[in-house]
Order: structure tokens, then sequence, then C-alpha cells
């Protein structure tokens, strides 16, 4: 964030990101952009015009002309009715254009971070990468927007000083002298902007991010009776967003009232010395007062320049935190030419695997068991023992430091990302659905599954009699993260997305440990026909998970301290038998 802070419209970076948003994103409008340019240039014309029709309006008044009974107001609807017409068109294709750049950065942004590291998106909370696709994505679009209509301004600006050119460049050489003392104090509060845009986007993404925190708690708040602590938190973050928000309102807020005062000037000198001018006959009223309208009609565009460079400065730091996100660089690729995973039964080897943080922790530390085909592997241990890491080890959602898993032979960072993971099915502890279709969250095991298939795994996952007694069946929408539905049934939704993908290899985080016992009944019911033929490892948390696996792996500071089966372990009296005999499968 701070090198977009820094930067200018002049920088070498921020010329970069402009020529990487014009190559990449812009130019494929080239089209548009032609329209665009057509309908400005027409619009300035038409706009340039009115002084010249002011200026013959006004003669013909003097000359007591008949003809400005029908000739002027025709040729004023005219003017009017075109300019509206291309000022229409002018609109309409400008905002087209933008939103689908920004479009096209938001896809980029998401293709991106769905496929970053897990570290990775897990190093920001999930309100704070959704201000990204709002807050600064708004940045950007309100910058191109104001851009591409600058160009417009500056084609209405160019007519309109042909037009007080024509009329009299004495008076437009007075008014022009004014205008260019503006420059130096909007180059200066551009700057102040630069430094506050970043700032106000990173308030804006922690708000959203205490708010996002503070709802999902609403239970726990309420519970503990936490309302006026994070009233006073949110008051808090509330306060400091309201400072950064007047500090950029205030900085902005000086340019239209500079400008006004240096129109004001303009006019004034103009009127005195065409006054002065005038009581010596001169210069004809109609050529007075066609500059005077060529001039006040220029503020408009005049103002919107001025405001220009703010609104790029802004623009600039959101599209640096965006190319930031789409420029990270994933560890976690396909190495050149990598093979599909090798048929097999699902074997699973960890060899003396060690695995570290970003930050320096110690996850593993030279873990290593053997999970047999079709059998089930308990991994055991204290909480911070390491077991949920080595699960996450299997699919690649993070990649050993030292030491190797193996599938059935294959080092899993040999073999392609995606035949690795469709021979994986994962089950979790809190089995969050997608705000869509029962059907469609069960088919997310295997896109493209008949609706025959989808009914067979939700029969054998102990899901079907609940679904039909759904008001929509299949097609009910489970709700965001599937809270129109109980924990069980969510649960049970889970597992028939796992019997759909018909894995090799079930990785379990203890997916009843937080139900009732009737639903888990029911769920466990499921589990033994999804792990039956399939090599399972499942994060245990309670004993009776424990019994029924064919391995029990008791893990302390990332290692296998024992192993072997329930009985065994009991016998041993070690690490395992002291879980056992205090329940504390963390």
């Amino acid at each position: 964030m701070s090198a977009a802070l820094k930067l200018k419209p002049s920088d070498p970076n921020a010329r970069r990101l402009l020529m990487r948003l014009w190559r990449g994103y812009v130019s494929q409008q080239r089209g548009r952009l032609a329209l665009i340019v057509l309908m400005t240039a027409l619009t300035a014309a038409s706009q340039a015009v009115y002084p010249v029709v002011i200026d013959r309006a006004i003669d013909m008044f003097e000359r007591h002309d008949t003809r400005i009974l029908y000739q002027v107001p025709l040729l004023v609807l005219a003017v009017t009715s075109f300019k509206a017409i291309t000022w229409y068109f002018q609109g309409t294709l400008i905002q087209a254009t933008v939103l689908q750049v920004v479009q096209r950065l938001q896809d980029a942004m998401f293709s991106h971070l769905t496929r970053a590291d897990l570290a990775r998106v897990e190093r920001e909370s999930p309100a704070a990468l959704a201000s990204r696709f709002t807050v600064d994505t708004a940045t950007v679009r309100d910058a191109l927007s104001r851009a591409v209509n600058g160009v417009g301004d500056s084609v209405k600006i160019i007519g309109l000083v042909g037009s007080m050119l024509y009329l009299d460049w004495v008076l437009f050489l007075i008014a022009g002298a004014l205008y260019p003392l503006a420059a130096l104090p909007i180059q200066r509060i551009g700057k102040r902007l630069r430094r506050a845009s970043g700032g106000l986007q990173a308030s804006m993404g922690e708000t959203a991010t205490l708010l996002t925190e503070s709802f999902s708690q609403a239970r726990t708040v309420r519970a503990y009776r936490l309302e006026d602590a994070e009233g006073a938190r949110a008051e808090r973050a509330f306060a400091k967003l309201y400072r950064d928000l007047v500090g950029m309102a205030r900085s902005r807020n000086r340019i239209d009232p500079m400008l006004e005062v240096l129109g004001g000037a303009a006019v004034a000198a103009v009127l005195g010395f065409a006054g002065w001018r005038a009581a010596h006959g001169a210069s004809t009223l109609g050529n007075f007062t066609g500059f005077v309208t060529a001039l006040l009609l220029a503020a408009q565009p005049l103002r919107a320049l001025g405001s220009l460079n703010t609104a790029m400065q802004e623009g600039l730091a959101g599209l640096a935190r965006i190319f930031g996100v789409i420029d990270e660089q994933p560890t976690i690729l396909d190495r050149p030419g990598a093979p599909a995973l090798p048929a097999g039964r699902g074997r699973v080897v960890f060899e003396d695997v060690a695995f570290r943080y970003p930050d320096g922790r110690t996850g593993l530390d030279g873990l290593s068991f053997i999970a047999e085909p079709g059998l089930t592997v308990a991994l055991v241990g204290p909480s911070g023992a390491g077991k949920s890491t080595a699960l996450a080890l299997i699919p690649r959602l993070h990649d050993t430091t030292s030491g190797r898993v193996l599938i059935d032979g294959a080092d899993v960072r040999s073999v392609s990302l995606a035949s690795l993971r469709d021979a994986i099915a994962y089950v979790g502890q809190d089995a969050l659905l997608f705000d869509d279709s029962i059907a469609a969250n069960i088919r997310m095991g295997r896109p493209g599954a008949s609706d025959a298939a989808v009914a067979a795994a939700a029969e054998a996952a102990a899901a079907a009699g609940f679904i039909a007694a759904l008001p929509e069946g299949y097609a009910t929408s489970a709700g965001t993260g599937g809270q129109r539905l109980s924990g069980g049934q969510r649960q049970r939704i889970a597992l028939a997305r796992a019997l759909l993908r018909d894995p090799r290899i079930l990785l379990l985080d203890e997916a009843t440990s937080a139900l009732d016992a009737e639903s888990e009944a029911a769920v466990q019911d499921a589990l033994a026909r999804l792990r039956r033929g399939r090599t399972t490892i499942v994060v245990a948390h309670r004993l009776s998970t424990v019994r029924d696996a064919d391995l029990v792996v008791a893990m302390a500071d990332g290692r296998a301290v024992e192993s072997g089966t329930h009985a065994q372990l009991l016998e041993q009296d070690g690490l395992y038998a002291r879980l056992v005999r205090t329940q504390s499968f963390a």
C-alpha cells in the first residue's frame, strides 16, 4: 500500500500501471472508444455553437431583424436536440466501457485468488478481500469515468476556446491568463489525496471486517452481553473512518471553490475591460454577450478537469492494490509437464514430513505414517499437535518444507493438481454450504453429474428424506453458509457431495463432533458407507471415532509419538492412553 500512496501520473510506476491498464483491459474496447471520441466531438461541437448563436441573436435583436422570431428559436432547438442525443450516447458508452474494464479487473482478481495459495487467502479476512472488489474497484471506476469524461471536457474547452477566439481574441487572452494560477495548488492537493487514499481504502476494509465478524458472532455477543463492547469497538472504527472521509472531503472540496473564484475573477476582468472598451465604442453587444456565454459554458468542464487530478490519484492507489493482488505468484503450482496421479487404491505415505508456516511456526516436525488402501487412520493428539496441518498437505493446500507425502507411490508435488484433488474428498467439522440450491451444492462433488446421480448420493448420505420434505426439494436454496439447514442436514449434504465425487481418499476433520445424538447417528451411518473401500484419514475428536479406526496415530509437537490399534495403544499406556482417560481429543 505504501507504494500506492506515492504514485502520481508522472511517476514511472504510475505510467507503468496506466500502460498496463490500457494494454490489458482498455485497449480491447477500441470500437466503443472510437464511438466515444465521435460522440464527444459532436457534443463539443454543438456546445461550441451556442456562443455563436447567441452572438447572432443579439445582433439580429439590435437590428430589429424579424427573422429572430423563427430563425433563432429553430436554431437553438436544433442545437440542443443534437447535443442531447450525442450527450446520451456519449455517457452511455463511457459507462459501458468503464464498467466492462472494472468487470475484467474483478474477474482477474477473483480468478487469481481462487487459485492462490491457501496461506495467502487466509492472511486477510474475507471482508478485507471483498473490499478489493468493492472499494478499490470503485475508485478505479470513478477515475476511469472522469478520465474518459476529461477527454470530452478537453474537447469542449477547445471548441469553446475556438468560439472565444472567433468572437474576441483580446478578451480571451485576459480571461485565459488567470486559470494557470490554479495549477500549483491543485497539484499540492493531489499529493495530499495520494497519501490519504490508500489509508481510507484500508480503513474501509477494516470496518467491513469488524462488521462481518460482529454479525457472524451475533449469538456470542448476546449470550455474553457484549453489545456495549461491540458498540464501542464499532464506534472507534466508524470514528476513524469518519476522520479519513472528512480529510478526503476537505481536500477534494478545495478545488471547486478555488476554480469558482478564478472563474469569477476572469468574468470580472472581462466585464471591466469590455465596459471600458464599450465606453469608447470599440465592440458590439453581440460579440460581448457571445463571449461571456462561451466563458461561462467553459466553467463546468474546467472545474471537472481541475478535479480530475484528485480522482486519478485515488484511482492509481486502488489500481496499485488491485494489481498487487493479481501479481502475487502462488507457490503451489503444477510442475512443467506434471503427469496425472497414477492409478491405485489410495495408499498414503508420510515420509519424515516437516512443515513451517510463513511466520516461522512449526506445524509438523518429522511426521511419518502409512495409511493402507481401504483402511481408516485416525490422527489424535492435543491441540496444536499438527493433525489438521497433516490433513492439508495431502491435497497440497500447503507444501511440505521437507520430507514427502506419497499417494500410490507418487509424490503429491510431482503430479498435476487437478488429478490429485479429483482423487480426494474432504468433509470438515463445519460443513459450510454455498448460497445455491441443494442439488447444486451436492453436484459440486462432480460437476455435470446427472440428477439421478445426485439423488443417489443424497440417498446414500441419509439426506434424501429431509430433502424431500423441503418446500422445493432439491431446488431449495441452502442459504448463506447453509444457514437454512440444521447442522446435521448440512453435514449430510457435505457427505453426499463427497459420495458423488467417488474419491479414492477421504479426509475427515471429525464430521460429527458438533452434532446432536440423533443427527450424529444418521451422519455416522452415511460415513460408514462413504468410508467403505476407500482410504480414510480422519482427525478424531471423539473416542467412538477412534475405536472404529484401523490405525491410530497419536501426535504431539508435529510428530507421530505412537501408532497402532486402539487396544494396542491402551496397553502401551502412553500419550494415547492419557488422552483416552481424560477424553481430551482436541
